[in-house]
Parts: structure tokens; sequence; C-alpha cells
């Protein structure tokens, strides 16, 4: 099941410096697959008689939802990655086990990535979002638009400024792990084994009707719930192993810049090529000193190699992304329409059309290219050298924050034009 394949990280203290969180994501999704980003202010809901559609069915409304930027396939309401005004992120996987996939729709597992920011202000909140959601309404449904059907359970990752949570699911069963210090990761296969901190009350019962558990010895939900031999897990080659090593090889020193790199990281598979490839990247730091902002990178276009990521900060009245928005269709253009006539609407944004004109001739390795990639990563060293100023000087400008993400996609986009037209 390696071709819907993602990797989400986390580093608390003392793994990380400076007492801070530092959250990272690929999204690795179809390679005709645009991702946007997007910002949705908070809402008050006054009438919660009215249902909330989510991708393919609608759910029960709340009274109030929090701001949220989200980085998502552009043809569904939930997300793959992203984080809200309090400095919750979450991150998503695909997994697969002895539980069978649900193929009716129902909540996708990016549905609750959104659902969780959305409602949640802190990462065990939202993770108590995620799993009511869960129980209520269940996961399942297509996780891609078109021809092409896959469908599966989810694991997560979620993280505010003083912790993690691993959680993990099988159909409506879970178990969640909490993250306090250290490193964590997360990638397409079940990874908690005997240290579970919550579980859906009847998940062990379940697993003994099934004999899949014979009660007496330690549970291992991992081992129980899909087919790995745990032993083997941290040795075994794969993404996963491979991930795990590299937050390790930089514990104690890691910083947001280790994090991007990791995301950009070829050999180990993290950063993926193929059929299906890392579509989007976000890497997120939340200092624990709640003075400070949280401020999130994403780029918003495929190959974090070949990508800027770019600094997004929750303020009032952000400027709309225009530049990471993709067009929007009429209401008949549905998920179920779409998938019935196999119809893909050209879901380009501004900086995704750019971008793969620049990735033409990145490709071809001339003087052209090295001058591209150099304005690239030139752009990208001013602005964590900037947002690491914000964090050291306590000082953050309020009324050039709220243009900050639209202002660095607009100066990306100027390097590309530049190349492309000489």
């Amino acid at each position: 099941m390696e071709p819907c394949s993602c990797d989400t990280f986390v580093a608390l203290p003392p793994a990380t410096i400076d007492n801070r969180i530092i959250f990272g994501k690929n999204s690795d999704r179809p390679c005709d697959e645009v991702q946007e980003v997007v910002y949705f202010p908070a809402a008050v809901h006054d009438n919660l008689k009215e249902h909330l559609k989510c991708t393919y069915i609608e759910i029960d409304q709340v009274p109030e939802t929090y701001a949220v930027v989200l980085s998502r396939p552009a043809w569904l309401w939930g997300a793959e990655m992203g984080a809200n005004e309090h400095g919750v992120c979450i991150g998503n996987e695909a997994v697969w086990g002895r539980e069978k996939v649900c193929d009716e729709e129902a909540l996708l597992g990016m549905d609750l990535v959104r659902l969780g920011l959305e409602r949640g202000d802190t990462a065990e909140k939202a993770l108590n979002v995620i799993v009511d959601l869960l129980e209520k309404y269940g996961q399942g449904g297509n996780c891609s638009e078109g021809r092409m059907v896959f469908s599966y359970h989810n694991s997560f990752l979620i993280a505010d400024r003083n912790e993690a949570w691993i959680l993990e699911t099988a159909g409506k069963y879970w178990a969640a792990e909490k993250v306090e210090e250290g490193v964590r990761n997360i990638s397409n296969q079940l990874s908690i084994t005997t240290k579970i901190d919550r579980e859906h009350p009847d998940m062990r019962n379940y697993a003994k009707q099934r004999g899949w558990w014979d009660g007496r010895k330690e549970f291992d939900f991992a081992a129980t719930y899909s087919y790995l031999d745990t032993a083997k897990m941290m040795i075994s080659p794969g993404r996963y192993c491979e991930g795990y090593k590299l937050l390790n090889k930089h514990k104690g020193n890691i910083t947001f810049e280790t994090m991007v790199e990791i995301l950009r990281d070829k050999p180990s598979g993290i950063n993926m090529e193929g059929e299906f490839l890392t579509t989007a990247s976000m890497v997120s730091i939340l200092p624990q000193d709640s003075n400070l902002p949280c401020i999130h990178f994403f780029t918003g276009t495929p190959d974090p190699e070949r990508s800027v990521f770019k600094p997004f900060i929750f303020v009032p009245n952000i400027s709309q992304l225009l530049n990471t928005s993709s067009p929007t269709f009429e209401p008949e253009d549905s998920v179920e329409k779409k998938l019935q006539f196999n119809i893909k609407p050209d879901r380009r944004h501004p900086l995704y059309q750019k971008h793969q004109q620049a990735l033409e001739i990145l490709d071809n390795k001339t003087e052209k290219a090295k001058t591209m990639l150099d304005n690239m990563s030139k752009l990208e060293k001013e602005l964590f050298k900037e947002m690491e100023s914000i964090l050291q000087n306590k000082h953050l400008h309020v009324d050039k924050t709220v243009n900050l993400f639209h202002q660095c996609t607009e100066d990306e986009i100027r390097i590309y034009k530049s190349n492309v037209s000489s």
C-alpha cells in the first residue's frame, strides 16, 4: 500500500533548541494532484440546525470554529495538514491493517484533520474531536479524484506548544500515545505498540473477539491490528525507519531548518518521486513561550527540494492567499459528478502554474536553472532569517504580517517569471 505515502514528524525539547516544538510533514499524493494553501477565519455559527458539508457527508455544526491555515488537495473539503490560531498542528497518514477499510462514504481522514483544527484549541482537545466524530460518523470514501479509487484508515500526529499526540485508527477503533519529549514520526503503518495512553473503550475486547489477541500477553496495538513484527519495526527498511533515523541523527540540535532538510531528503524516500510524489510540505515552529508567535511554513508546490518554504503567522485581518488558492467551480462540479463522468477540472493556482513552468527549466540543469535555484535559496534564507529575528527579538509587525504569506508568494512568482521569460 506504499502508493499513498506521507511522513509526519515532531521534535520536542530537549531534542530541539530554544524551547520549541518543531512539526513537519510531506504530503505524498498522485503526481497530477494540485495542493492549495488556504486560510479560513474564525467563525460563529448561530444556526446549528444547518449541517456542515464535508467532502462526502454532512455533519452537525458547532457554535464556534477557530481560524485555520490548511494545505489540502484542491478538490476536497478537508486537509492533508494545517494549523489553527491556537498553535495546534495536525498531519495525517494512510494506514492499513487487519480491519477492513470501509468503501462507504463517511468522513475522510483529511476531513478529520480540518475538523480537529477548527474545533480543538489544544492537541488533546483536537484528538477528542477526531475520536468523537470517528465514533459518530465513521471514516471512509474514495481519497482520490477521478478514476483511481483507494481508501484507507488514518493515523494522525497532533501537536501544540506543550505536547504531541499520536492517534492511530482501525475503523472506529483507535489508540493514542502522548509524546512529551524527544522525537516521534509516523508513516504509512501503525506504530503505537505497548505505550498506550488513551484508547477506544472496546478496542481490546474487539481484538479478542476477532482472535487477534489472546488477552494474556502484553497488548501491542500495531502488532494486534496490523501484520507488523513490531520487534523489527525500527530496523526494517522503509520510510518510517528512515525518518526515525534522520530525526535521531540531529537529536538535541533540531531546528526548523533541520526539519526542512529532512523533508527534502530523497535517498530516504521521505521526499518522494514517481507516480506518487511529495505534492506539498509544511514545517511549523511552536514556541513553548506563549508570548511568541507560532510560525508555519508551507510550499504549496511539489518537491520541497525545488520549492520555497514560505511563512504564515496568525494575526487579525489576514489577506486572502490568492496565489495559492485554486479556481472555484460551480455547484454542479460536485465530487459525485466528477467521479461519475471522470471529470478533473484544472485546479492549478497561480503559484502552482509558475512553479510547473520553472520545473521544466530546472530539469534541464542549465545555467539558467542554477540561477533560479540560487534566487529561490536566497529568498528562503532571507525569510528564515526574518522569522528567526521575530522569535529572538520578541517583536512582530502585525500590519506587515497581514500580507506576509501573500507577499512571499509574489516574490517567489517573480523569480519564476524572470527566469521563464528571459
